[in-house]
């Protein structure tokens, strides 16, 4: 692969062609061929199976990112603390809601029989919220048992429907902006 002239002017003691592996991917039944590429050269120490398990279990941490950053931290460009240790403490706090509803999905797949990825992630948050603001305060400690029973049959409501194929190429959006932009105007 050839590096790009932009990259070497970053870096100047990057080489101006990168030796890589490509590794096919099995077929995900879109009759796509689909390739990894990799640094790791020897084929016999790095096998193809374990990079491409590699590689889905990282795909599943991204994922995982996504579901924090956008689905509860509604895709906001910065943290409320004004401080580290209350930065420190709210990351701490999105990271701990987002295992208790990552556990709260597994526990409901387990009762329903079906993989806790069939349940949305995104559907299983505004389940909980909108269940904890209507009972929450109001529940007696005793009835926490019987409302995350309760809550654990909703969440199977609606297992997640496959999804259709793309209709339309995935596209880069814009970069979010912290600032709002001002631009000129040509005066006539």
């Amino acid at each position: 692969m050839i590096v790009s002239p932009a990259a070497r002017k970053k870096d100047p003691a990057l080489p101006e062609t990168w030796r890589v592996r490509a590794v096919r991917t099995p077929d995900d039944g879109s009759g796509k061929q689909r390739y990894l590429l990799t640094s790791l050269m020897d084929s016999k120490k790095f096998k193809a199976v374990d990079l491409i398990a590699c590689y889905l279990r990282r795909w599943r941490i991204e994922t995982s990112y996504r579901e924090l950053k956008q689905s509860m931290m509604g895709s906001e460009l910065t943290l409320r603390s004004m401080t580290v240790s209350g930065t420190e403490q709210e990351i701490w706090g999105a990271m701990i809601a987002y295992n208790l509803i990552r556990v709260e999905i597994a526990k409901a797949a387990l009762e329903a029989k079906c993989e806790p990825t069939s349940i949305s992630f995104t559907t299983a948050l505004m389940t909980i919220q909108n269940e904890l603001m209507m009972t929450g305060p109001a529940t007696a400690q005793g009835r926490i048992p019987e409302m995350l029973k309760r809550l654990r049959g909703r969440l199977v409501l609606e297992l997640k429907a496959q999804r259709p194929g793309r209709k339309f190429d995935r596209v880069v959006k814009a970069v979010a902006q912290r600032y709002p932009e001002k631009r000129l105007s040509r005066k006539p």
